[in-house]
């Protein structure tokens, strides 16, 4: 426990932190990557080119210092992060690293101002920060391995078949080279995969959502062509060659317990963990209300269109709607084709049900569409469930979700 006169310094922080926050963090990780190279084939380059790994881990800083004297209300956003740390394979001793180098990046920036007390303060709170997220993750490790087909770090895995979904999807099935059992998983959530790109001494890894049901001998991965990680994928993984995957991991998981209706709204490739969710509601709750909702540039963009078609035919509890920003006269022709454009608020409105669970996912634009529209239309934040791909950033218009 932090003693008082501790908390009350961090707390004193919080305006320095909100001013210079990025900059401390992108001073961090200049630090970091000088001062131990190796750790950069754990980060996603992209993400820290672009700059929205900075941002997040300033915004996590942010929220602990925020909430320095009740850590509990963090919780949920720590466990997010940390599904993420278990997944990569962060291990407990890199954390004295990234608090040494997080205290130097503090001390460059701010100068005079990091006097030692507070430099001490902030040594005090990362090391009881640090022991929640080691905790956390052992947990999650000893989850990971322990359950039937489960394993802890990463194990190796077959590509045994290579689908084209639409110009720029393809789905990626997966098996477990040692020919064992697979651990299961929670229709929402992803794995890690690790690869070596030809000619690059760092290895990549990525996060991808797990499209398929959690029933099967295999994984399935729907992967967008963008990136350095998914063009290798796509250009250059071939049936029979292997790749390194996590166990499963993810807190954006579908609630099989109640019996609300359920609303699925996603763009883009953020289709995929609707898809795993759409599918084992139909297997497992056929009594449930489904509503998936899906925008896309074209029906030629548009990934598994047809395999949704033939399940809203087999389904009479499952509607489903396609908005196209371009349709072509066959896209038109389309029984599940519903708006021309985006997806905007007032038609939302129209086509969903009272009282739903909603689950959303896509790009950031449309994530802020759809989360603050459903604020507006006061449906209760507990039903509201997203997934971002990579750093999470804050989607709220008032700027109190704090994400990693």
């Amino acid at each position: 426990m932090l003693d008082q006169k501790t908390i009350q310094t961090i707390k004193a922080t919080v305006p320095v932190l909100k001013e210079h926050g990025t900059t401390i963090t992108s001073r961090f990780y200049e630090l970091l990557f000088k001062n131990h190279p190796e750790l950069l084939n754990l980060f996603n380059h992209s993400n820290q080119h672009k700059g929205r790994q900075q941002g997040a881990l300033a915004n996590a800083v942010y929220a602990a210092a925020v909430h320095i004297d009740r850590l509990e209300e963090i919780l949920p956003a720590v466990k997010q992060i940390a599904h993420k740390h278990r997944s990569l394979g962060v291990k407990p001793e890199q954390y004295p690293v990234v608090g040494e180098n997080l205290l130097k990046a503090i001390k460059d920036v701010l100068g005079d101002a990091a006097t030692d007390e507070i430099l001490d303060a902030w040594a005090k709170a990362y090391g009881v920060i640090a022991d929640v997220f080691i905790q956390v993750e052992d947990e999650m490790y000893k989850e990971a391995a322990e359950q039937r087909g489960g394993w802890d770090d990463f194990r190796e895995f077959e590509l045994v078949r290579k689908e084209t979904e639409s110009k720029v999807i393809t789905s990626f099935y997966l098996k477990p080279v040692d020919g064992g059992e697979i651990a299961d998983f929670t229709p929402g959530q992803y794995v890690s995969v690790k690869v070596q790109i030809p000619n690059d001494p760092h290895t990549h890894i990525r996060q991808y959502s797990l499209s398929d049901t959690p029933d099967k001998d295999h994984y399935r991965l729907s992967i967008k062509r963008e990136g350095r990680v998914s063009l290798h994928l796509h250009d250059n993984l071939k049936e029979g060659d292997r790749v390194l995957l996590s166990a499963p991991a993810g807190d954006f998981t579908l609630n099989t317990e109640t019996k609300r209706p359920l609303v699925l709204i996603g763009a883009g490739v953020g289709l995929t963990p609707l898809v795993s969710m759409l599918e084992t509601t139909l297997i497992q709750t056929p009594d449930r209300e489904v509503h998936y909702i899906h925008a896309s540039i074209d029906g030629e963009y548009q990934a598994m269109g047809s395999r949704i078609l033939k399940l809203v035919e087999s389904h009479e509890q499952l509607k489903a709607y396609f908005c196209f920003e371009k349709p072509s006269e066959d896209d038109k022709q389309n029984q599940c084709f519903a708006k021309e454009g985006y997806i905007d608020l007032p038609w939302l409105e129209t086509i969903i049900p009272d009282d739903a669970d909603y689950y959303i996912c896509g790009p950031e634009g449309f994530m802020k569409m759809a989360i603050n529209g459903l604020k507006k239309l006061e449906v209760p934040e507990e039903q509201i469930n997203y997934e971002f791909f990579g750093p999470a950033i804050d989607l709220s218009e008032d700027k109190v979700t704090v994400k990693n």
